[in-house]
């Protein structure tokens, strides 16, 4: 008796430890949400030499705000995402180059391609944590009012852009 009792702190440390490894290696994409709230109320500087809020979007629909850097790889892997969504919805998809320099932007979007309709500038990373950004690439749907529609961590993919068109395309509240 008195061995199964000492057993018993050993068998719950090893069940713990098979929970939190079974956490680690199957995290649920989307758990923490980070939608339906205000876009940060913060003035980007653009690299077409203007200044834009994302808490007051340009235009009167919903846009997309993608943060992404030369320097990262997935954020060449989802270009052509972003490129089709571009193309499904002009004037609508707008990046924001996070922790970069806009030499270095200009060349990734010069031969990547340019799918953004207008580029903001984070130097410093400070707008990206104010999205809430966990890391590059990230992506958000804003709506026309500047609340967060819809938060996509991480590259896009197939699925993703679905989400992305069905928050673009969703009727605007009265």
């Amino acid at each position: 008796m008195t061995r199964w009792l000492a057993a018993l702190p050993v068998i719950a440390l090893l069940l713990f430890a098979g929970l939190g490894l079974s956490q680690l290696l199957s995290p649920q994409k989307g758990e923490f949400e980070r939608v339906s709230r205000d876009a940060p109320d913060r003035a980007f500087e653009t690299m077409e030499g203007g200044v834009v809020t994302y808490s007051q979007p340009p235009g009167d629909a919903a846009i997309v705000v993608n943060l992404f850097a030369s320097w990262c790889a997935p954020c060449e892997a989802e270009h052509p995402q972003l490129v089709a969504l571009s193309k499904a919805f002009p004037g609508r998809v707008y990046g924001i180059l996070y922790k970069d320099s806009p030499e270095n932007g200009a060349g990734f979007l010069d031969r990547m391609g340019n799918p953004f309709a207008g580029v903001a500038l984070d130097p410093d990373g400070q707008g990206g944590l104010d999205f809430g950004l966990t890391g590059v690439p990230e992506t958000f749907v804003i709506s026309h009012e500047g609340k967060i529609l819809l938060h996509v961590p991480g590259p896009l993919d197939a699925k993703a852009v679905r989400e992305v068109s069905g928050a673009l395309n969703a009727p605007r509240e009265p």
